[in-house]
């Protein structure tokens, strides 16, 4: 496999793990396990890892990207002594992901403007609710590999559109009800516009459930309130966005993620060198879940 690779990347250039795997085939980790083994390689990442939470890992943290999808979108891979055209390929894949970024938060942006403008007579969104986008694009990360929607099997365009809507606690219930429909009406005609086919994943909640949810005593509290904190301002209520960021630290739960994040950073180092060693068939037999992407839809179910 290796001379296969180093084959391929003489003969067009430094590639991202997925276009080298598009040449090679075969199975994923054998390839990265390769390619991170040789000598004659040289391999540059772009982007910023994070925290993520996983319920497959003893504590929870784990970075993102995971393994696998760091190599395939993030990686680049050239020859040893081609390290100028490296990084030249790492600059031309760092702007196009920057750019997938803020293409998806302007979508997000201009989407839930729209849906406020319409409701405006019904509801003051700029005094009744906060939208707060998470996820990949406020870590400049998203990307726009074609992946199937959970709900429908249709093909998306990459990263999703991570939203929590949180409105106070004397809100209407007809009034939220009324806010849900309109957002999920939106996520309707994104997924099923032929030129758009974006996803938007919601979550619409009081601020009681946030204080709920500080408790931070299951793992979906701490996935609530780690989408939270990562958490960036869309659109609505700044005083509302700022009274959430103000209840996760003085609730301890900011300093408790940071804790997370040092964890999940050992835990990575610990993961890729079992997988770059240990035998290969007892990795695929009872071990991919540290290699493959792990996934964080519950707080948007």
């Amino acid at each position: 496999m290796e001379k296969q690779i180093l084959a391929l990347l003489e003969k067009q250039g430094p590639l991202t793990g997925a276009e080298v795997w598009n040449h090679i085939g075969g199975n994923g980790l054998l390839l990265w396990r390769t390619c991170l083994l040789s000598n004659e390689l040289t391999m540059g990442t772009v982007g910023t890892r994070y925290l993520r939470l996983d319920r497959r890992v003893p504590g929870f943290s784990r970075l993102s990207p995971s393994i696998f999808r760091e190599f395939l979108t993030y990686c680049v891979l050239g020859l040893k002594d081609e390290e100028h055209a490296v990084q030249e390929k790492r600059r031309v894949v760092q702007a196009h992901i920057e750019e997938v970024s803020r293409a998806k938060l302007d979508l997000a942006y201009r989407t839930m403007c729209s849906l406020a403008s319409h409701l405006a007579s019904e509801i003051p969104i700029g005094e009744h609710a906060c939208f707060i986008i998470a996820g990949d694009i406020v870590h400049a990360m998203a990307h726009d590999v074609p992946r199937p929607e959970r709900s429908t099997g249709k093909m998306v365009n990459g990263s999703d559109m991570d939203i929590v809507v949180i409105v106070p606690d004397d809100l209407p219930e007809s009034i939220i009800n009324r806010l849900d429909d309109a957002i999920f009406r939106e996520k309707h005609r994104l997924l099923i516009t032929p030129h758009v086919r974006e996803e938007i994943d919601y979550v619409l909640k009081r601020t009681a459930r946030v204080r709920e949810q500080l408790k931070f005593d299951t793992f979906r509290h701490k996935l609530a309130c780690k989408i939270m904190q990562e958490g960036t301002f869309l659109c609505g209520s700044e005083e509302l966005f700022h009274e959430i960021k103000v209840l996760l630290r003085q609730s301890g739960v900011a300093g408790e993620l940071e804790v997370m994040e040092r964890q999940a950073r050992v835990f990575r180092k610990e993961a890729q060198h079992y997988l770059l060693h240990e035998d290969p068939k007892k990795i695929l037999e009872k071990s991919l879940s540290l290699f493959y992407p792990a996934d964080e839809s519950e707080e948007f179910e």
